[in-house]
Order: C-alpha cells, then structure tokens, then sequence
C-alpha cells in the first residue's frame, strides 16, 4: 500500500472543523508545524508538551514512534488496535509496515475526543442498526481466538478507535426506549454516545457487576464518574456501560489523557500520583485538583485497582480552552501485570498505605487530606453492601473483600 507521508489535523469542538496543523513523515523523523491561525485563536490542546508556536516542531521515537502525545492519544491501543490489525490483515495489507500516520489516517474523524485527520482512508459513515449485545460478545470472542467473524467490518467501525485490553464498542443509547444502535459518527436525535465492555478470556462471569459495584462505590465516595449501567443482553448476561464524556449529544469535548499530555509510557510509568496531581492543578488552576486526584488515589489503594495507568486518567477542554479533570473510569478490582500500582503513591508501588497518600496530602498542603482519606475507606469498607446491590456472585464478592480487608490502613 501506498504510505501516507501528509496528514492534515483538525479539531471539530462545534459544528466548525478547525485546521490545527500538519504531520509530516520524512525518514525516520515525524513533524509538525501548527496552523498560523490556529495559533492566534490561542487554544492550547497540549499545553505541557506542544505549546503553540510557529515553528517546526519534531519528538523523540520514545515513546509514541515519533508523534506527540496529543496525537498519540488518537491512535487506538489493545482492543481497538486488534481490530484494525484484523481488519487490515482481512484486506491483505502486511500490518508490520503500517506507520503511525497510516494509522491516524484510518483513525480519521472516527476517534476519541475532538482531534480529526485528513486524508481519512476506508473511513464511511455505519448505517444505523440496531446492537445485539449476545452476538457482539459472541463475535469479539471469535476475534480474540483468530477465528474468522463475519461481523469484522462492522465490529471496526464500532470499536476500532477504542483504547484499553477489554472488548468494547461506541454505540448509540436511547434512555428513553432503551434501544441501542449501531453508529460511527453522528447519532440520531435523542439518542447519546455510549460505550460497552464486553468479557475477555480472562476475565471472571460477573466482570461487568463488579465494575458497576466499584462505580456505585466510587460515586458515595465521592469520586466524578459519568453515568453508568448494567446492560442485559437476550441471554441474561450483563455488560458494562458508561455514556462517553468527550460527547454532548453530537459536539466533541478535547480528550487527552495523562500518558499523552506528560509523555509517559503507560506500559513502562513511573508516574506517581504527585505528578498527575502538578498536571490537573497547571490545567485546573485550582487547588481542589489536587483534592480530587487524592481521593481517586484512595479509592485506587483501599478497593484495590492496581491497573491505575496513565492511560486510565484524562482531561478534557471545553471550546473556549477551559481545562478540567476528566470523570474517572475503569475502576474495578485489578491486578495489574507486575502485581503493584502502576501508578505510585509517594514514590510506594508495592503496597500503599493511608501514610503515603497523607504525604501527598501534606505535601501538596491539602487541608482535608486526613477527612478525604477517611471518606474514601469508609466507602470501600462497605464493598458487600454493593456487592449485593450490583449481583456480584458470592465467589467473587468474598475474594475481593478479603483482598480490601487485607490492605493496611
């Protein structure tokens, strides 16, 4: 196939697509020069690491293969990435000689966020149809064992610019009918963006009412999450959705997430909970940043989600370039693949405890570090109440509150 050497970025916050600027491909090097009139607008969409300018900018292969951050965090990883290499491979193309601009240029205007790109290659809108939950987890199942699925194409479009190792698809959910549609881009009226999660080859039976307990968990301890609930497919079985924050109705909110915005290598982090408190303060401008990255670092210690990222933390700028932290989400009981947080606290990987978060706390002189703190545990503590309440089986209800009641305070 024929390399995409040019690739033009635009930003779509309204109706109106903004140019931002060009990426250009030349050897190894990857470069990008911002549009002159975007830079006078004045909307900083990367305000640590690609600040505007007028100048010719180009990064290290380390750790985004040559982009910045803030177009990296287009690109879909895990299951989104699965699906296009699929998708690919279906088609004949050798994915090993893909680049990053090929692959931004399949993202096109289909990605998370606001950030779109041309040209934009095998990209047309998905007619409307209605999501049967059962054959959509049957299908991604075929797709995890290689097994040939009929519904590829269609299983691409739905999730093929999604991020993270579960299954999941962007649909369409009418609150009011309950109906869930199938649908790329723009959605009908009365129907909003939502995402669904559907089990992996690991994951346990009741994956998807554990992570709806730890929503409910999280929402009483304080925590901002977007809307959630438990889907049920014809079968019976349960899936996990949350309605997308970077929506409202069919305009886009900026996305950028913590990996992105401080160029960390989420696979490889030593990002501690201190640095991404600096980050949401430097975009917040208020001290309460640090207050609500200190009480998602207690929820992540006490009700032990290990699997705590920098890819699992964002924020989002509005239109007029105000910045804000990101609702929470994929917060569920986790182990991630070394065992420890991948997030530290105070510099403790292994086994956090309420005297690391309270050196956050004093450190970034949060008055209320002690009450937060105590808020959050107090919460987490009462895990079988939404054990209970969410159908959690009794197998898993009881491994997970042995592993929270064996966390030292």
């Amino acid at each position: 196939m024929e390399h995409v050497e040019k690739i033009f970025v635009f930003i779509q916050l309204n109706e109106e697509e903004i140019p931002v600027g060009e990426l250009v491909s030349k050897g190894k090097n990857i470069y990008f020069k911002y549009n002159a009139d975007f830079v006078k607008r004045g909307l900083e969409i990367s305000p640590i690491k690609l600040k505007l300018n007028n100048i010719i900018n180009t990064n290290d292969p380390i750790p985004f293969d040559g982009l910045y951050g803030v177009f990296a965090d287009s690109l879909p990883d895990g299951w989104g990435k699965l699906l296009l290499d699929r998708a690919l491979t279906s088609r004949g193309v050798i994915v090993d000689d893909i680049t990053v601009l090929d692959r931004l240029a399949y993202v096109g205007s289909s990605g998370m966020g606001a950030l779109t790109y041309k040209p934009e290659l095998e990209q047309e809108q998905l007619e409307v149809f209605e999501v049967e939950l059962d054959k959509i987890a049957k299908a991604t199942h075929q797709i995890i064992s290689g097994t040939a699925t009929d519904v590829l194409d269609d299983l691409f479009k739905l999730g093929g610019s999604s991020g993270g190792a579960r299954p999941k698809i962007l649909v369409g959910y009418n609150l009011i009918t309950q109906n869930i549609i199938g649908s790329n881009k723009t959605l009908p009226n009365d129907y909003e963006h939502w995402l669904i999660k559907f089990p992996s080859s690991f994951d346990r039976p009741d994956i998807a009412n554990i992570e709806f307990a730890y929503y409910k968990m999280a929402l009483d301890a304080g925590i901002e999450m977007s809307e959630s609930k438990l889907f049920q497919g014809l079968s019976g079985q349960s899936y996990f959705g949350t309605k997308r924050f970077d929506r409202i109705g069919n305009k886009r909110l900026h996305l950028h997430s913590a990996a992105g915005i401080m160029h960390d290598n989420f696979r490889l982090s030593n990002m501690d909970y201190g640095d991404l408190m600096d980050c949401a303060f430097q975009l917040e401008r208020d001290v309460r940043a640090y207050e609500k990255i200190l009480r998602l670092a207690a929820f992540n210690v006490f009700a032990h989600n290990r699997d705590d990222h920098s890819k699992n933390f964002a924020f989002l700028m509005d239109a007029d370039g105000t910045w804000k932290v990101a609702p929470a989400y994929d917060l569920t009981f986790s182990t991630s693949g070394h065992g420890m947080h991948s997030t530290s606290v105070a510099r403790e990987s292994k086994n956090p405890t309420r005297k690391h978060l309270m050196e956050l706390g004093e450190y970034f002189n949060i008055k209320d570090a002690n009450k937060i703190i105590d808020e959050v545990q107090a919460v987490v503590f009462n895990w079988e109440i939404y054990a209970k309440q969410c159908d959690v089986s009794h197998e898993s209800k009881n491994r997970i509150k042995k592993t929270i009641n064996s966390i030292k305070s």
